[in-house]
């Protein structure tokens, strides 16, 4: 029998996330003739550690997962559990997405005192996010808000709501279904109006490149669909060196199934997949926004990236960096 250590950020939303995969991971385990147990080892972050300022001033990429990562290739752990929106599109040297589960709701949601809606919140009102994607959409819609950064665990910024230090926050909506507090939510914003992170409501399940026998249990658990979608939205970051620190958003869904010509007929028909992506500046003043279809996610990705680096995306992108 062999124990998989399991690492993950110490905050009740990554411990819940874990702790549903590992019920996952174990269920399959049984099924599939794998001996395998699981143990959790907590690791703080970077992004977990600096709280008093906002994700675009901390700098650098993989800020929720370059300690875990590191404990990985160590030997210390030897799979994470991370909310894919919160990983670098390039993994190190080492280091694979194993799995990707299916995906939760990708959208983000208000949660606002007295549950009105983002088009009734009175002029003037507060809100809070540390998302620059979130305030710049935020602000293109409702230039008259004001909007504040809030940092911390999903408890600790509904706490701050109910104190009264904002008028509504926003949230991603996977995080609260995870928790059990899709009560909470005031309003789900359409992803039409406010585009989601890059493979927000999906979770990765990182794991070491030479790690052949648990990679097999993991190439199990993962769903495909979801693994396209992330995938092109993914090369989409990507191509534009994004992180979570700058104002992008990505969403990729699946279309119908076409045949597609010059396919192995052993592969058969593959499915075509629509991309939206979005760079906008911090204040709402431009949104760049730009969508295509096509049939390999790693194409499509690119395409969207170029198509928004011509329109001056990449502009954008600088100035917010510095």
């Amino acid at each position: 029998m062999r124990t998989i250590n399991v690492g993950s950020r110490q905050s009740a939303l990554a411990l819940t996330q874990t702790g549903q995969v590992i019920a996952d991971l174990e269920k399959l385990s049984r099924e599939h003739g794998f001996l395998f147990t699981f143990e959790v080892k907590k690791i703080i972050t970077k992004g977990d550690r600096i709280l008093d300022v906002t994700l675009s001033k901390v700098g650098g990429k993989g800020l929720f997962v370059k300690e875990i990562e590191q404990a990985m290739i160590d030997k210390e752990i030897d799979m994470a559990v991370h909310s894919m929106k919160d990983m670098p599109s390039e993994l190190p040297e080492g280091l694979m997405n194993g799995a990707v589960p299916r995906r939760a709701d990708p959208r983000d949601c208000l949660i606002s005192v007295g549950g009105v809606s983002l088009e009734n919140l009175p002029q003037g009102a507060r809100v809070g996010t540390s998302s620059l994607r979130r305030s710049s959409q935020l602000a293109a819609l409702r230039p008259d808000l004001i909007i504040e950064s809030i940092r911390g665990n999903i408890d600790s910024r509904l706490r701050r709501l109910e104190n009264g230090e904002y008028d509504a926050i926003l949230l991603a909506a996977a995080g609260l279904a995870r928790m059990g507090w899709e009560d909470r939510v005031s309003e789900y914003l359409p992803t039409e109006i406010c585009l989601p992170a890059v493979g927000q409501g999906a979770l990765g399940i990182e794991c070491r490149e030479d790690d052949s026998e648990l990679r097999d249990l993991l190439a199990i658990y993962n769903d495909e669909n979801t693994s396209l979608t992330v995938s092109a939205e993914r090369t989409f970051l990507g191509a534009l060196n994004g992180g979570c620190q700058v104002p992008i958003g990505a969403f990729a869904v699946l279309d119908a199934e076409v045949n597609d010509v010059g396919v192995d007929p052993a592969v058969g028909a593959k499915r075509t997949i629509s991309l939206t992506g979005m760079v906008g500046t911090p204040d709402g003043a431009t949104i760049l926004k730009e969508t295509c279809t096509g049939v390999d996610p790693v194409v499509l990705g690119e395409e969207v990236a170029k198509k928004l680096i011509a329109q001056g995306a990449e502009k954008i992108l600088a100035d917010v960096r510095g």
